[in-house]
């Protein structure tokens, strides 16, 4: 039996709730999971609106050859008889390497290509300057393990399709990537191909697999069997997230709802949710498989990722040795581009981009 007692009081509670509220406030969020963005309905219909724009411009347009007369684009830029390609940027912080990526565009006729930029406005980014200045198009937040990284990128296809009629190819690009070769050897490499295919359909370069340990859990992210009957587990791909599609392919992506009101939705294991490495594949896997090469064009290392990231590239290890190494495949083709590098490594990179990087 105890010798002293206190009386209860319920102060002692609410005094403790209130010496918890500022505690929680600045450690919640390092504690609790980040909610996951979804697909709103009123960015549903403005993405909806920019879709049916692109595919009525591109339905009422043949395909890009090089017999096209001179056009003009949407954003001003005069166009030329060639077939072009639209370098779509999705980022959610600086473009540290503009400058390498500046060397990579002034090297190159400026009617070759064109610049889109998707960057997330609920971030600060310092403003693009250059060619890269007005580029940003109307964007939206994008978060990781979310369907707004795929909402991101089919805007992305929607606005260069719009844009300009003569984007043939539409490389999306990561604010982390680099180019492993000169514009003039993509260029060749993506249109001579073309030619000697005696004037059959362009091929899309995005990584396809049917093969994962973890493709099971990632097709029941969402719950168990949620992807039918639109996507059986036999159906379901990976891949990489950045590809350099063709413009069939790329009306193909923006002209779908089918898969999309799967895809859209959000996951309830969000460690094995990745949508934007799925939804790509498998759509085009069900509609064209014969038309994409299966490989990206983008090199990644994955031998020790990190948390769903792949290999950090830092100043130490970047070396003309690197560069040769990063293009090396394990086909005919070179890798065009890489991913991931650090900001710092900016510098190292430019002392070599003329004597090593844009020396093919």
């Amino acid at each position: 039996m105890p010798i002293f007692s206190y009386p209860s009081s319920p102060l002692i509670p609410t005094l403790t709730l209130l010496l918890s509220l500022p505690i929680l406030f600045f450690l919640g969020p390092n504690i609790l999971p980040p909610r996951r963005l979804t697909i709103t309905a009123p960015d549903e219909l403005d993405d909806l609106s920019l879709f049916q724009k692109a595919i009525a411009l591109s339905k009422s347009q043949s395909a890009p050859k090089s017999h096209l007369p001179s056009t003009k684009s949407r954003l001003g830029s005069t166009s030329t008889f060639r077939p072009k390609i639209a370098f779509m940027f999705l980022t959610n912080s600086d473009l540290h390497f503009q400058p390498l990526w500046e060397v990579f565009f002034n090297k190159t006729q400026p009617n070759l290509y064109n610049i889109y930029i998707h960057a997330d406005p609920s971030i600060r980014i310092k403003p693009p300057t250059g060619v890269f200045a007005d580029k940003i198009i109307p964007s939206k937040r994008t978060q990781r393990s979310s369907p707004t990284l795929i909402s991101a990128a089919r805007r992305l296809l929607a606005t260069a399709m719009l844009d300009d009629p003569l984007n043939a190819y539409f490389a999306l690009i990561s604010q982390h990537c680099i180019p492993l070769h000169s514009f003039n050897y993509l260029y060749g490499f993506l249109f001579d191909i073309h030619k000697l295919r005696k004037n059959l359909d362009y091929l899309s370069y995005i990584e396809i697999l049917s093969e994962s340990e973890f493709l099971w859990d990632r097709y029941n992210a969402r719950g168990e069997n949620v992807m039918t009957p639109e996507v059986h587990f036999d159906q379901f791909r990976v891949g990489s997230q950045f590809f350099t599609l063709t413009r069939r392919h790329a009306l193909k992506v923006i002209e779908d709802r089918r898969l999309w009101r799967k895809f859209k939705l959000p996951c309830i294991n969000v460690e094995s949710c990745y949508p934007e490495e799925h939804y790509f594949p498998t759509l085009l896997s069900m509609e064209d498989p014969n038309g994409c090469t299966k490989y990206t064009l983008t090199r990644v290392n994955w031998t020790d990722s990190v948390n769903g990231h792949p290999h950090t590239y830092y100043p130490p290890e970047v070396s003309p040795q690197l560069i040769h190494t990063l293009r090396e495949s394990n086909s005919s083709y070179s890798y065009m581009f890489a991913r991931k590098f650090s900001p710092d490594c900016l510098n190292p990179l430019m002392e070599m981009a003329d004597s090593v990087i844009f020396k093919d």
